[in-house]
């Protein structure tokens, strides 16, 4: 059967192709390369990133909050529980609360919104400046009974059947030197639970918080030098990822170059030719 032959073009530069050719093939499998490692690279700087759990409550549980309102609690630790609700507050967590001393007392069952913290911020202040009728009077604040709180905190949830609960204990970490024994085996009890135990100090003493570095978890301890609301609520702000950021846009500028310097040249046909 008898072809049309291939229509073609003589040209006297037929040979500066091939050169040119390769050096496209080399710039082409150079940026590709480069594009390769800046998302590898990106990659690793995205797993680098904070992933500590920075929420008061940890995430995914439901909390009940356990605040400590004994005599012991001074003046200026009032600001660091009006910071820590404004906190929950804006984690939006899901928390019951508890507030003791001597003995303990719910005040909000577990599943509550955070936002029903925000009347009790009125009252968050010391009792020499605040209403003489509150929760938490000079007849309900005596002596200091952690356990007590802890324990009413657990059943709490087990009340209610929270699968996945956790327990914030706000307090400057003093209780009455009876009760060492007993807050040792409840929390010990809680550890082996599936209920996980976190501790807010308000500035704990030495003592204290020895105790409690050697009953609790590594990580469950925190002692935040908290001196006004706005520094607690600063900390929950995520600055941008600068480095993967840089990063990305250098990885966009690699492809542009690629397109820019390594494109194929399309040549077609001439259309009148058809």
């Amino acid at each position: 059967m008898w072809r049309r032959p291939p229509q073609v073009v003589d040209t006297h530069d037929a040979g500066a192709f091939p050169a040119a050719a390769w050096r496209t093939r080399v710039l082409r499998v150079s940026l590709a390369v480069a594009a390769l490692v800046l998302v590898v690279v990106a990659a690793a700087s995205a797993r680098e990133l904070e992933t500590r759990e920075r929420g008061l409550i940890p995430s995914g549980t439901t909390g009940v909050v356990v605040v400590d309102l004994s005599l012991s609690i001074a003046d200026e630790d009032y600001h660091a529980v009006r910071a820590a609700f404004r906190r929950l507050v804006s984690e939006n967590a899901s928390i019951g609360l508890v507030v003791f001393s001597d003995v303990a007392y719910e005040l909000l069952p577990p599943g509550t919104p955070a936002s029903e913290l925000r009347p009790m911020l009125r009252l968050l202040i010391p009792p020499r400046l605040g209403p003489v009728a509150n929760p938490w009077t000079q007849a309900f604040r005596a002596g200091t009974k952690i356990s007590a709180a802890l324990e009413l905190a657990r059943s709490m949830l087990e009340r209610d059947r929270v699968r996945s609960g956790s327990i914030l204990l706000v307090s400057d970490l003093e209780t009455a030197p009876d009760d060492v024994p007993a807050l040792a085996r409840t929390v010990d009890s809680l550890r082996r639970s599936s209920i996980q135990l976190k501790a807010l100090g308000l500035a704990p003493s030495s003592e204290a918080q020895l105790i409690f570095e050697g009953l609790l978890q590594e990580g469950a301890f925190e002692a935040p030098s908290i001196g006004a609301e706005e520094q607690v609520e600063s900390e929950t702000r995520v600055g941008a990822p600068r480095t993967l950021l840089l990063l990305g846009a250098i990885f966009f500028l690699a492809l542009a170059a690629h397109e820019l310097f390594a494109g194929r040249l399309a040549i077609t046909g001439d259309r009148r030719a058809a």
